[in-house]
């Protein structure tokens, strides 16, 4: 029974595990402690606007037999290949040096290795590294979704449950799920808004999704219902996890961010829960962040050796599941869980920010991409709908408002 149940939703949990990194654990909690729970909406509407772009790509693949990147390769042409190529390769430094720092961080909190901190986190940010990649390397696809099945079910049971004990004011709570203040009195907490709504669920790492489907053997239009409850699913469970964050934030007022933010919670959560909720709490923040480094490590490789493929030939799409013992996946699975360990070691300021900037700016391109495809490169049935069209036009211009106002905070 588990293992049937795994095989339909299994695809969606990886994208729920994945999507919730110590970036989005941070800003909920904040955005919890700054702007309070009138805005738990907004962690609602930021997990739609993801499943409504999971659900498109998964939709032309399932249509076409090509992935989303295939698709926009072949329509948009070499600029746009190169272009992505090199977009994608800083993302996935960057991406990659801070889950290294942040499971570091989380790790060091729990059981420290050295009294200085920052030498703590390097060490243990190496050894996530490579644990990372052993489980990837040796366990494929298989092992890779059991222990993130495993995963999200402790980091969910122990997030959610540390909310409830909080006792929050569940009246408040449904004021805030029901009633969307949208028209915020001040610039710093709409600011935060955008940026909850933009920050749960992910960016680049929604484009596994489609390869963890052929995984799956879902090759064909009859699969995208499946696809649909499984995204359902995993984006409710994700909406979930972050309204936990919020109440926490909103119970446990703190500054800071990162994995900082998560660890200085967990502290102050003695108070409140005594150290059983302390621990809970900061375990099932720790194996948040670090089931979000497995999922990059395991999807983002397919996105690769599929790229890189693109560029090297025009020949006719391929629906068969990228090998994951083919040299370019293999190749980028070691280069990824190597090279930004250099990230551990160098000032993170700057490094963020270039962060924050690349991966603000993939959504609205994801947007663009469906309204272009979706409606007019595939076929009539599976086209995007009249809502799907509307709601993709608000999702591209919300996306573009909220990389303005990224690059405005950052740079």
């Amino acid at each position: 029974m588990t293992n049937k149940l795994l095989s339909i939703i299994g695809p969606g949990i990886l994208v729920a595990a994945t999507g919730v990194g110590a970036g989005d654990l941070a800003t909920a909690s904040f955005t919890g402690a700054k702007v309070g729970l009138v805005v738990l909406w907004a962690v609602v509407l930021g997990a739609f606007f993801k499943f409504v772009l999971t659900e498109g790509l998964a939709r032309w693949q399932l249509a076409t037999g090509t992935t989303i990147l295939e698709g926009a390769m072949r329509h948009f042409g070499r600029p746009v290949q190169y272009g992505f190529l090199i977009y994608f390769l800083a993302w996935s430094f960057m991406v990659a040096a801070a889950l290294m720092s942040a499971c570091g961080a989380a790790a060091q909190a729990i059981l420290p290795l050295s009294d200085n901190p920052a030498t703590g986190k390097i060490i243990y940010g190496i050894i996530h590294s490579l644990i990372g990649l052993g489980l990837i390397y040796r366990g494929g696809y298989q092992l890779f979704e059991k222990v993130m099945s495993v995963c999200i079910a402790l980091m969910f049971i122990t997030v959610i449950t540390t909310a409830i004990f909080l006792q929050p004011d569940w009246h408040e709570v449904m004021n805030g799920l029901l009633f969307p203040n949208i028209f915020q009195a001040d610039w710093e907490e709409f600011a935060w808004t955008i940026a909850l709504i933009g920050g749960v669920g992910g960016t680049v790492t929604i484009l596994s999704y489609g390869y963890w489907i052929r995984e799956k053997g879902r090759l064909s239009p009859k699969d995208l219902p499946l696809c649909r409850l499984d995204l359902a699913i995993g984006y409710i469970m994700t909406a979930l996890f972050g309204i936990a964050m919020m109440i926490i934030g909103n119970h446990i007022h703190v500054e800071g961010g990162g994995a900082s933010l998560i660890i200085i919670l967990a502290e102050m959560l003695v108070g409140e829960l005594g150290l059983i909720g302390k621990w809970a709490f900061l375990i099932g923040a720790w194996v948040a962040i670090f089931s979000s480094l497995l999922g990059v490590w395991q999807g983002v490789p397919y996105l690769f050796a599929d790229l890189w493929r693109l560029i090297q030939t025009d020949d006719n799409p391929n629906q068969s599941a990228i090998d994951t013992n083919s040299k370019l996946y293999r190749g980028y699975l070691y280069a990824l869980s190597i090279v930004p360990m250099l990230g551990l070691w160098i000032g993170f300021a700057n490094m963020q920010k270039f962060y924050a900037i690349i991966g603000a700016l993939f959504l609205p391109m994801l947007a663009l991409t469906l309204l272009r495809l979706n409606g007019q490169s595939i076929g009539s049935q599976y086209r995007n709908h009249p809502l799907t069209t509307v709601i993709l036009i608000f999702i591209l211009f919300f996306f573009l408002i909220a990389a303005g106002l990224t690059l405005k905070k950052v740079l």
